[in-house]
């Protein structure tokens, strides 16, 4: 069967999906910039910063796990229904105990109650239906389209609507909130089948097992993507944490939006490939040279537009992003190159190669953010993350030239 119409009518469906959400994303960070202060961002994103850290470390691999498995993953739903709403379960409580000590390493005491009312998200998320993965792994990705838009539209309008009229930081939560308990409801009410409160614990340790590379991954991550604010949160401040934010989620629009959508679409296909190691290798090869392309090109045009992009999209209170969206311009870029191979990885069941070079680009990141934020201020977190990205194409570089060698002997 020739996967590429498919592949191609799959990267139309999440174009369009990406487009809708990034839409969405910046005419609500747009608002948001003119309604609160950037004082405002870094209060949420430290809260943020508690909230994925502990995510990231009870991540379990149930879609990875699912999306992998080539025979009927409906056997697994009820156990892995479960073990989703333990682990949400479990960071709810995790929050409320880390709480006090987050604030008070980040000198921001008058945020736990915010961070409490954040601890409901994995609560309510952990009670989703497992079986949303059909979307992605049958490549129904006009489903997926309407599912993931309509969380997006009620995030945004809730978080502008409370926004507009309180001008308060709740409004962050209570939009992550109110998406939440919409998601649940519509992967109840519109995917089949539903689960229901069983545990297999044979399967459990299944799915747990074969999900440790993809935390190790996650963790690894987590350290590469959120180190340099909680360094620039902890030694410049909340108002400078918000700066940075802004600036490096514009930075790397070209990898979350672009990088997405190849991903969505290359891992189920380099999935059902894997019996045609010729085929398989070929299109890895070919989407990767694409999608760095496309990432060249994006960074390029960042670096040039820094300053209208700032004024359009922030406005004139946040000039202090422009040199950071420059420093970091070619980021997506370089993270690109590192992670082009990562559906390739996973669809070989490689996930430890995909940890490997997450964990590469988290030391490069940790050996040099502190003194790098010291000497150059918020520029110096840019350089650091630029760093561990480069520093990653080292392993990348090694385990794609050992794939394709493993490919060419099947």
């Amino acid at each position: 069967m020739n996967y590429f119409p498919t592949a191609f009518k799959g990267a139309s469906w999440f174009s369009v999906l990406r487009i809708v959400i990034r839409g969405l994303s910046i005419v609500k960070i747009a608002i948001l910039a003119r309604l609160l202060l950037p004082s405002q961002f870094g209060e949420f994103g430290i809260a943020t910063i508690l909230l994925g850290l502990l995510e990231i470390f009870t991540e379990t691999g149930i879609n990875v796990f699912l999306l992998q498995e080539k025979s009927t993953p409906e056997k697994y739903l009820d156990t892995a229904w479960v073990i989703s709403i333990v682990r949400g379960l479990t960071i709810c409580l995790l929050i409320l105990l880390s709480a006090p000590l987050v604030s008070q390493f980040f000198r921001v005491t008058h945020i736990i109650p915010l961070i409490y009312l954040l601890s409901l998200v994995p609560l309510v998320r952990g009670f989703i239906n497992p079986m949303i993965v059909k979307f992605q792994k049958n490549l129904l990705y006009h489903q997926e389209f309407v599912y993931r838009s309509s969380i997006i539209f009620v995030e945004s309008a809730v978080i502008i609507f409370l926004a507009y009229f309180t001008r308060s930081v709740y409004s962050f939560a209570w939009g992550l909130i109110i998406s939440a308990f919409v998601e649940v409801i519509i992967s109840h009410l519109f995917v089949n089948p539903r689960p229901k409160l069983n545990l297999n614990v044979i399967q459990a340790r299944e799915i747990l097992i074969r999900g440790k590379w993809v935390t190790g991954f996650g963790i690894m991550e987590y350290v590469y993507t959120q180190s340099d604010n909680v360094v620039v949160g902890r030694f410049l401040g909340q108002s400078s944490l918000g700066i940075y934010q802004n600036a490096y989620k514009l930075s790397v629009l070209p990898l979350t939006e672009i990088g997405e959508v190849f991903y969505k679409v290359t891992f189920p296909i380099f999935v059902r490939l894997t019996q045609y190691p010729d085929r398989l290798k070929k299109a890895a090869i070919k989407s990767s040279l694409i999608l760095v392309s496309l990432l060249f090109v994006s960074s390029f045009l960042l670096f040039y537009l820094a300053q209208p992009i700032i004024n359009i999209f922030l406005g004139p209170n946040w000039q202090a992003a422009v040199p950071i969206i420059r420093a970091l311009a070619f980021l997506g870029f370089l993270r690109g190159l590192g992670y082009s191979f990562n559906s390739l990885f996973l669809a070989l069941k490689k996930q430890h190669r995909v940890a490997i070079i997450t964990t590469t680009s988290a030391a490069g990141l940790l050996l040099s953010i502190i003194p790098l934020v010291n000497t150059y201020g918020l520029s110096g977190a840019a350089y650091s993350a630029m760093f561990g990205a480069a520093l990653a194409l080292v392993p990348a570089t090694y385990f794609v030239w050992i794939s394709t060698r493993e490919l060419s002997r099947k």
